[in-house]
């Protein structure tokens, strides 16, 4: 029976050319070298090599067996190799989901990094608007989440990351944009232009019109921020935006952007911890600020790529 031994065996006896210095590279002795040919010659009923050549060579037989040995032995490595890395936390999948649909120009940079970092980790980032997405965590299907919303579940873990104010979008021409703040009563009669996510995820109606029982007239809904602006921009109707996102399209001249006068008894308490581009800290603390938080099983903390993950989620909130 031909066995991996019996592969790295002939593969030591190319390259030494003599029993004895394949059996020295392979810890064993010159007659357990010669036993070894001998037995899977008798099995086959072929002869291998031919050992009265100084070096040794081989014959057809032997040489398609080495080509055998080419080929499996490489990928036996590799696989020990990849074994031996996943058994110390250095290989696997991490994936993520977001349910900041605007984080990207902040994430990105972290996910090159983490990929120039951890090479041997394969990191996927979850698509479409989930309508559960702690329950994908909890059950394994996602392995990181980026999530407003700091659940109480059994084997959860928050990373707290940093705050954001979150400010009314729309058209320089609007109505609304010669108003210094905004109120719930103000958009009533407006089309809300958000992403496709449950309203009540959605912060502008759970932490602003919800605690007033105000609504929006309408909502309409779009997966592409760039969209978003645009709809917004041709006055089909008002967006609710990271301000680090909206800053962006502010700049260009192409939508304005207004504060939200919260609502008595709304959570919107602010964590001094800002995203960097952030006006939130500059802001009477009256809008609606919201905190973003990396969560993870708690299985997986020892997880060295998991803490590799998270250190570089530190550097970002450092100030």
């Amino acid at each position: 029976m031909l066995e991996l031994r019996h592969l790295q065996t002939l593969t030591a006896l190319r390259a030494h050319g003599s029993l004895a210095a394949a059996a020295d590279e392979l810890h064993v002795t010159a007659s357990a070298v010669s036993h070894q040919l001998k037995e899977l010659e008798n099995y086959y009923g072929v002869k291998l090599v031919n050992r009265r050549t100084r070096p040794l060579t081989f014959t057809p037989a032997g040489k398609v067996v080495l080509k055998l040995a080419d080929s499996i032995l490489p990928q036996v490595t590799r696989t020990k190799n990849n074994l031996k890395r996943l058994a110390h936390g250095q290989a696997g999948r991490l994936r993520l989901a977001s349910e900041c649909h605007s984080c990207f120009d902040w994430l990105m940079p972290i996910l090159n990094q983490f990929r120039r970092e951890w090479s041997d980790v394969e990191l996927d980032f979850a698509t479409g608007f989930e309508p559960e997405p702690h329950h994908l965590l909890s059950e394994g299907d996602i392995d990181l989440l980026i999530t407003t919303s700091d659940l109480d579940i059994e084997g959860i873990c928050y990373q707290p990351l940093f705050s954001y104010e979150s400010r009314l979008v729309l058209s320089p021409t609007h109505p609304l944009a010669s108003k210094t703040s905004i109120v719930p009563d103000d958009l009533v009669d407006q089309t809300l232009i958000a992403y496709p996510v449950e309203t009540k995820r959605l912060d502008v109606i759970a932490k602003f019109m919800a605690p007033a029982e105000a609504s929006f007239a309408k909502i309409r809904t779009t997966e592409l921020t760039a969209m978003l602006i645009q709809l917004v921009a041709s006055e089909r109707g008002v967006a609710a935006l990271p301000d680090w996102v909206a800053a962006e399209y502010e700049k260009k001249g192409w939508v304005v952007t207004r504060p939200f006068v919260a609502p008595e008894g709304s959570d919107n308490r602010l964590n001094p911890i800002t995203h960097p581009s952030s006006r939130a800290h500059s802001l009477p603390k009256t809008g609606i600020y919201c905190q973003l938080f990396a969560a993870t099983r708690q299985s997986s903390q020892d997880t060295a790529y998991m803490q590799g993950f998270a250190k570089l989620l530190e550097e970002l909130v450092k100030p």
